[in-house]
This record gives structure tokens, sequence and C-alpha cells, in this order.
């Protein structure tokens, strides 16, 4: 097969040893499409590893057709068009995947829009409905609205009758949250958002990519039982608590990842999709944001272009026609 290897700072398309025997209770898949996260902008950065065991290979989502079976799957057979949600392997023409983490491409999908589904939409429905539990007429403050996540959060709190008002650096991107459903938008280069989510109404929950200083400010928005579920550290590791507004209002913070989890957390998530969410999909209720399409070799472009954050939605990477 051939794989994307990472040397230094250095990224090239080359062959590479194929993914080993294939175990029971997994699939292989050959990867047509994989996409960019942020995730492996870290790891190619070396700040983080893939967890024990998963594959050096960058990617955390794929689609593409049905290799083989392992003994003891149900319900997929060679040929059959997939999504899956990855620990590692994507920048490859092949991977192996646990069968719970794949899903069959939602009806109507093609190959490429069903790329990117996986990552977004199960980091959106673990992080809003598992771990801060939010029910329906529950708010939610998400930052980094532009992103693949941000667009697949405001659709899906959407749909499920939970009000969204989204951050983000730049107006256009702040537009098109708009047009997907949040009710309430900030310009982070405006300053604190706090005092316009006030006047939105405040809070339940605030999804949270960024940490640092941001958290103290997630905290004043917050209604009473409000969660803060902390997804990333693009703004630092270390932040003020106020202690005593968390005792008082009952605040939770809670620290999520999606990558690390074991696979039967991971089934579970993608089947809670497959049951909530394909039917919306299916329907053109919610549909994946894809800012761009790139071709495999170049991941490198693909991936400056993510971290200079000039995407909206998704950027993809296409493997193999």
């Amino acid at each position: 097969m051939k794989a994307i290897r990472v040397t230094g700072s250095a990224l090239s398309w080359e062959d590479s040893e194929g993914p080993g025997e294939l175990p029971a209770g997994h699939v292989e898949i050959d990867v047509v499409w994989t996409a960019v996260n942020r995730a492996d902008l870290m790891q190619r950065a070396g700040v983080y590893p893939p967890p024990p065991g998963a594959s050096e290979i960058l990617g955390l989502e794929v689609s593409g057709r049905i290799a083989a079976v392992g003994a003891g799957v149900r319900g997929f057979e060679p040929g059959e068009e997939v999504c899956a949600l990855l620990t590692g392997g994507g920048y490859a023409t092949r991977v192996i995947v646990p069968a719970v983490q794949v899903l069959p491409v939602p009806k109507g999908f093609t190959l490429e829009k069903a790329a990117a589904v996986p990552e977004v939409f199960a980091t959106a429905w673990l992080n809003l409905y598992q771990e801060a539990a939010i029910k329906p007429g529950e708010r939610v403050l998400l930052h980094a609205g532009g992103s693949g996540l941000g667009t697949a959060v405001i659709q899906l709190a959407t749909a499920f009758g939970n009000p969204v008002f989204a951050t983000a650096g730049d107006a256009t991107k702040l537009e098109i949250c708009r047009n997907l459903g949040a009710s309430g938008v900030w310009n982070r280069k405006d300053g604190s958002f706090v005092d316009a989510v006030k006047a939105w109404g405040g809070v339940d929950m605030v999804l949270d990519p960024v940490g640092g200083s941001y958290i103290a400010e997630d905290q004043k928005v917050l209604n009473v039982d409000g969660r803060i579920v902390l997804i990333g550290l693009l703004g630092g590791r270390s932040a003020q608590v106020d202690l005593g507004l968390m005792l008082v209002k009952r605040h939770r913070l809670i620290g999520s990842t999606l990558r690390s989890r074991t696979v039967a957390d991971k089934g579970r998530v993608m089947q809670e999709l497959h049951r909530h969410v394909w039917p919306l999909l299916a329907a053109g209720q919610i549909e994946p944001l894809i800012d761009s399409t790139w071709p495999i070799d170049q991941a490198d472009e693909a991936m400056a272009y993510v971290a200079e954050n000039k995407n909206t939605g998704k950027v993809l990477l296409n493997v193999a026609s």
C-alpha cells in the first residue's frame, strides 16, 4: 500500500508496509477519501502521539469500500461503501478498523461527502449528548464555530432543539454560522464574548477547544448547573477557575477526548449516530460542510491551510478516485 510518511517536519507519499493481518471483529477498507483534523497537525508536531497500539500513520477518519471482513463481523460485505472513525491510519490506501467504528455511507451521499462526517459528528454527539447530556431547550456556547467540528455542532444542536451562540475570528465564518442555524454570533477580534452571550440569555453548556483564558470567561456566561466541556488547548493548558462560582452555581468542567477512548466507547457513539443522525443526513436536514479537497500528495499544503485557520468546514484528501 501507499501512505503519508512523516520525517521530521516533512511529509511524503510513498510505499508503506500494509496494515497487517485482519483480526476478528475488524474490517479492511480500501480508502478513497480521508480528512485533515487538528489532531493530525498536533501529531505531526510531536505533541499528540497516537494511543498505544494505534497506527503511527496520520488520519482519524476515512470513506471507502470494504476490502475484507474479519471473523465474526456481520452486516458488511466486500465492495460496500462505508465511512469510519479511526484511531489512526487514514492517510493511506488501506486501513484496518474495528467494525463497530464503521457505518454505511448515508443514503444519497457520495464517498467524498461521507468522508466529512465521522470525526466531527462523532465528536459533536459525544460531547453534546453524552458528556454534557444537554436536554432540549438548553443553550450552547460554541467556540471556533467555523471549524469542521463547529459547523457540525451548530447543525446537530439546532436540529435537536438546542440554540447555539458561536464565536469565530472572521466575519465571513460568522455569517456561515448564522446560515447553519446559530442564533447568536461574536467575532473574537472584537474582544470578550461575555457581555454578548449574557445579553443572548447565557448558556447551559460551553464546547471549548481553546482552554487557557477562555475558561474564566466561559464561567461568567454559564447558567446554574452549567457545563464546560474542554476538548482542546489552542489557548494554552493553564487557566484560572473561579471555584466559588463553580460551587455556588454547581458548574462542571469536563475534559473530553474521543481518540483515546475504548473501541466499545467509540462503537457506542457510532451506533448513536447511526440511530439518531444518519436519518437527518439522509433527509438533507443536516449535512457536512466541505471547505476544500486536495490530492493526498498535497497533504502538506492542506495541513498548512488548516493550520492558518483558512477553512470553514472540512478539508478533505483524495486518496484514490
